[in-house]
């Protein structure tokens, strides 16, 4: 890569991008419509989180998943390094002016230049700069962890434009979301105040960022607290008007979900989100609760369900079969699971894209879409193609002979047979697993579907592990089965890649837990990725729903549709609720208003 001046291609400057279409705000917009732009900033929040942490450099395999909550932080909000532009929670993919005033693109996105705001400083006072963007992604391509160690392979050329610009020119590997991806998913670093030598090893010095934060207190392991900066840069600009309102924002850490939501009802955390149906229906009952003090919000999102469910490690010979992960998939009790543990009250998921125009289930795939799989379509069911494929459901006995007597000979089919009480391959060995759990929610999960393989002879062990096993193993794929959460998105993109592309089976790191690595998902990935109108967007998404779930990767648990929330009343939040759900950084603390 070269860090040169050069003369800018003649484009507009314009202050927002959207993958489809135009965005949505105007250039003259004041802020997004989900905030509250005249909020008193002040007071503290409180967050508590399970799990430890032993870093600040997210962006490193080392610190990858045990670095201090805040730093790059989708919940949270990105408190310390900040993006060139930042999304609006209330379009499906549309960003905006953050450390980047202006962008400037040519129809088919062979480039973009991003015009940094003259006004961006880091927190000890000296400007971002062009020379600052060009050495973030240079030092992630050298030291830095997937994806953003492979973000420059799809450029061709990376310049600084002028006093401001920084402009990349993309080659053949790039695609029409490669411009968003540059703009808001890579952190920008800066220069004078890392050493390249050092990055990727680790250690609690505290950085130099320009967001709205600086970290006030670090006790590794314990707690981190963040004080916000009176200078910052951003304040006032559209993007940022009513975010970051709290003075302080502690988040403590615990070793247990069950302790940290002991603190919560206490009052020494402020916020809990709750997944648990169970526990968000039986577990309010303190006086806290029944007196208002503490408040119980149901939100619905317009967002796809995701993917939540035993993922099969396909790098294992156990699993390498698909009739073997299906024969699987149909043994299981999701029925009884569901009465048994959660009251009933859980919906069976049954694509990763359900409850929205992107997803296969309960659209049959058209013209376009049948073009898009090509022979891939040979593959399929017919009723997947149809959209009306659902996971095996049972009678709810936890014995269901007949789901059973299915999975049984699904299995036969893949060469096991039933000997002695065992299942046996057709060298005598039994088929047998482990599932690494990280909590006694995922390890009930688990005893429940061990229950339902031992009636066929198949013996699952679980494995519950502490927080730094549980991540140092996800990330080295060091796992027959996982319990894992996709979540999605109405804007899928570059990090399918980074989940079910065949270039990340095998780097450590990345989110493909299942090890997947089949051209026809490539292709598919790729068609979203190019797809230049909305209806070309959708059936290429379809088209990949329908190669997930045919491919049997993973054992589908449940969705709930809703976001469970509680939180003490003295945590305010904007009247309206946007497109991808409540906003975290735009709450606010009421005693202070």
């Amino acid at each position: 890569m070269c860090l040169s001046l050069a003369t800018s291609v003649a484009a507009q400057p314009r202050h927002g991008i959207a993958m489809h279409g135009e965005p949505a705000l105007s250039s003259d917009f004041q802020h997004f419509s989900y905030v509250n732009p005249a909020v008193k900033k002040g007071g503290t929040i409180n967050y508590g989180v399970v799990g430890t942490f032993d870093a600040v450099n997210p962006f490193v395999l080392k610190g990858m998943r045990t670095s201090a909550r805040g730093i790059w932080d989708p919940e949270f909000g990105n408190l310390l390094y900040e993006t060139l532009m930042t999304r609006s929670a209330d379009e499906p993919f549309s960003l905006y002016g953050l450390l980047a005033k202006t962008v400037e693109w040519d129809e088919d996105r062979t480039y973009v230049q991003f015009n940094l705001d003259p006004a961006a400083r880091w927190s000890d006072g000296k400007p971002v700069t062009p020379e600052d963007v060009i050495f973030t992604y240079e030092l992630l391509r050298d030291k830095g962890r997937p994806p953003f160690s492979s973000r420059l392979a799809g450029v061709d050329k990376m310049e600084k434009i002028g006093e401001h610009g920084v402009k990349f020119t993309f080659n053949d590997k790039a695609n029409r979301e490669t411009p968003l991806i540059f703009a808001t998913a890579t952190p920008v670093l800066p220069k004078h105040a890392i050493d390249p030598e050092k990055f990727d090893q680790g250690g609690l010095g505290i950085p130099v960022g320009s967001g709205p934060y600086k970290i006030k207190e670090l006790k590794p392991g314990d707690k981190v607290t963040w004080e916000r900066d009176p200078n910052y840069w951003a304040k006032d600009i559209p993007a940022k008007v009513g975010f970051d309102n709290y003075d302080q924002i502690t988040v403590t850490y615990f070793l247990q979900e069950a302790t940290l939501f002991e603190a919560f009802k206490k009052g020494a955390i402020d916020v809990y989100p709750d997944g648990d149906a169970t526990h968000w229906a039986r577990a309010y009952d303190f006086p806290a609760a029944q007196n208002g003090d503490v408040i119980k919000e149901t939100v619905k999102p317009g967002l796809p369900t995701g993917m939540l469910g035993f993922v099969f490690n396909t790098r294992r010979p156990v699993f390498a079969d698909p009739k073997v992960r299906e024969a699987l998939s149909v043994a299981f009790d999701f029925e009884w699971l569901n009465k048994t543990l959660f009251g009933s009250a859980f919906t069976r998921t049954q694509s990763y894209w359900q409850n929205s125009s992107l997803g296969a289930h309960g659209n049959a795939a058209d013209e376009r879409e049948l073009a898009l799989l090509g022979p891939a379509k040979d593959r399929l069911p017919p009723e997947i193609l149809a959209g009306t494929y659902t996971q095996s459901a049972t009678d709810g006995s936890g014995g269901d002979r007949k789901a059973l007597g299915k999975a049984v000979k699904l299995l036969g089919e893949a060469g096991y047979k039933i000997s002695g009480g065992k299942m046996l391959d057709k060298d005598g060995r039994p088929l047998s697993f482990e599932v690494m759990s990280k909590n006694e929610g995922q390890e009930k999960m688990a005893l429940a579907f061990q229950r339902s393989l031992k009636l066929i002879g198949i013996d699952m062990a679980i494995r519950t592990v502490d927080d730094a096993q549980y991540q140092a193993r996800s990330n080295s794929f060091d796992y027959d089965m996982v319990i894992m959460s996709y979540t999605s998105s109405l804007s899928p993109g570059a990090e399918q890649l980074n989940r079910w592309g065949s270039q990340s089976r095998d780097a450590n790191g990345s989110f493909n837990y299942a090890g997947v690595a089949d051209p026809d998902i490539d292709r598919m990935i790729e068609a979203l990725l190019q797809a230049r109108s909305a209806d070309d967007f959708t059936a290429a998404v379809r088209a990949y729903d329908r190669l997930l779930v045919a491919g049997h990767y993973v054992v589908p648990l449940y969705h709930i549709g809703e976001q469970w929330v509680a939180r003490w009343k003295h945590i305010g939040r904007p009247d309206k609720q946007p497109l991808y759900g409540y906003q975290r950084p735009t709450w606010f603390d009421a005693r202070v208003q």
